[in-house]
Formats: structure tokens, sequence, C-alpha cells
């Protein structure tokens, strides 16, 4: 399985920097993943919904490490390029 495209959505927030849009192998759509910074950086939150007693549970998730990882790295690296193509374009406009 691979990541085949991802879409990376930015918000002005203090921990939530983009959701994220994931295809898995030209066939499968996984979309509400959060960027957040956290006390050891930047992380990727998977999908999920709110229970009735007030917890979340995720509604899609990486069953284990390698999956979980390759979903990082590719969710991440697009947010670092997002940013970098910002940068350029905002120092462009000055």
């Amino acid at each position: 399985m691979d990541v085949t495209e991802v879409r990376v959505f930015p918000v002005e927030e203090e921990r939530l920097k983009a959701y994220a849009t994931i295809t898995l192998d030209h066939c499968f759509l996984v979309r509400d993943l959060k960027i957040i910074h956290g006390n050891k950086g930047l992380f990727v939150a998977m999908p999920s919904k709110k229970r009735k007693d007030g917890t979340y549970q995720d509604t899609a998730h990486p069953l284990n490490r390698e999956t979980r990882r390759m979903i990082e790295d590719a969710v991440l690296g697009e947010y670092e390029r997002a940013k970098s193509e910002e940068v350029l374009v905002n120092e462009a406009s000055a």
C-alpha cells in the first residue's frame, strides 16, 4: 500500500497547523487527518469522532508502526513543502 496523494489545508490555530486528506493506492480516500504541534514537535492525528462520554475514537487508523510512519512521512513532508512554498510566495509579493 502506498500514499499516492496528499492534500494539505493549513489553518491559523495555536496547536492545529493543518488538516490533510490522503489517497491510498489511487483508490481509497481518508479525510480529516490533523497536523498538530505537540510537545515533541509535529505529529499526524487520525480522523476521529466524539463519543457520548466526551472521549474521542479514531474512525480510521493504521494497525502497525510501519504504516503509521509511512502516512506521517507523506503528510508531514507535504505540509513542509506547502509551508516553504507559502514562504516563497509571501517573499515574492513583498
